[in-house]
């Protein structure tokens, strides 16, 4: 296992610690979990904008018929 030192702005670092505290885990735990949601989230993001660049690229957009029908049902559920 790895260890990173970081420094935290001090409103954040308590709250850290508060959260610790409230749940029974560690700081360490608390903040590794942290940063794996948040390199989830932004690898799935940058892996679903690269197969749009490529579907782009390959010239696979919407049809005409494909936005009306999207845009109606957009419209339907606004109310």
């Amino acid at each position: 296992m790895s260890m990173i030192s970081m420094r935290l702005p001090d409103e954040l670092s308590n709250q850290l610690n508060t959260l610790a505290i409230a749940t029974g885990r560690t700081k360490s735990f608390l903040a590794g979990q942290a940063i794996r949601d948040y390199i989830e989230r932004e690898s799935w993001q940058i892996a679903e904008i690269t197969q749009a660049i490529s579907e782009a690229d390959a010239g696979d957009f919407a049809s005409e018929e494909e936005v009306y029908a999207i845009s109606a049902k957009w419209e339907r559920n606004a109310g």
